[in-house]
């Protein structure tokens, strides 16, 4: 039989078209299809506590993928993998709580939500192609997008401080490529179908990681 390699693109091209056509045309000027949500009058301004409720909630869901990637051996090569955000987040949570007077909130519901799907999601090896597709998204959208936000974040709210979660042990340059590889490596023993699963998955990652970023903009009640 042909290897399933020699039929199909990059996974991660894939997952690019189906993502960008989920992108608002503000957002991707030439390839969004998504409309626009309704912008309010006056834009939303977050709070300290608001931004605390954001990296609690993501903590959370962090915890959950590290858990999964953990406790798979399919998954070992994203074990320890440079990605982890763990606990970097539960020093910056600390941080600003003893910075700022803050208390610790609970996980709010757009974190308990995620986390809950995502541990539901893995009962055996079929479910690992839809599951990296949220392990893609949710990890390389924080590297991207999520870098941006905490600048914002930090001159607004934090007097300019750069948080843990916004650092890593090494050039981000290096770290996405490799990463990028191994996700590569792992679709090349797929069939259609389990890529299918990881493609389809998309629209669900984007919601379980925009209902967490919704607390930045008056998107997520908490």
């Amino acid at each position: 039989p042909s290897s399933p390699e020699a039929d199909f693109p990059p996974i991660l091209e894939e997952l690019r078209d189906v993502a960008m056509k989920l992108h608002t045309r503000e957002q991707s000027p030439k390839e969004g299809k998504a409309a626009a949500p309704a912008k309010p009058a006056e834009p939303y301004v977050p709070t300290r506590m608001d931004y605390l409720q954001f990296l609690v909630d993501s903590h959370a869901v962090y915890v959950v993928l590290e858990e999964i990637v953990n406790g798979n051996e399919k998954l070992a090569v994203f074990q320890n993998s440079g990605m982890e955000r763990t606990a970097e987040l539960e020093k910056d949570i600390m941080w600003m709580c003893n910075e700022y007077g803050l208390e610790r909130p609970e996980v709010g519901m757009a974190g308990k939500n995620y986390a809950e799907e995502l541990t539901a999601m893995v009962k055996g090896d079929e479910d690992i192609s839809e599951f990296m597709c949220h392990f893609y998204n949710y990890y390389f959208a924080h590297l991207a997008g999520g870098r941006m936000i905490g600048k914002q974040m930090s001159k607004l709210l934090l007097d300019g401080e750069t948080l843990e979660f916004y650092k890593w042990g090494e050039n981000v340059n290096e770290l996405k490529p490799r990463v990028k590889a191994q996700i590569e490596e792992l679709a090349k023993q797929w069939s259609r179908e389990e890529r299918d699963q990881c493609i389809n998955a998309t629209a669900g990652a984007f919601k379980g990681g925009g209902a967490i970023n919704g607390y930045l903009y008056g998107g997520s009640p908490h």
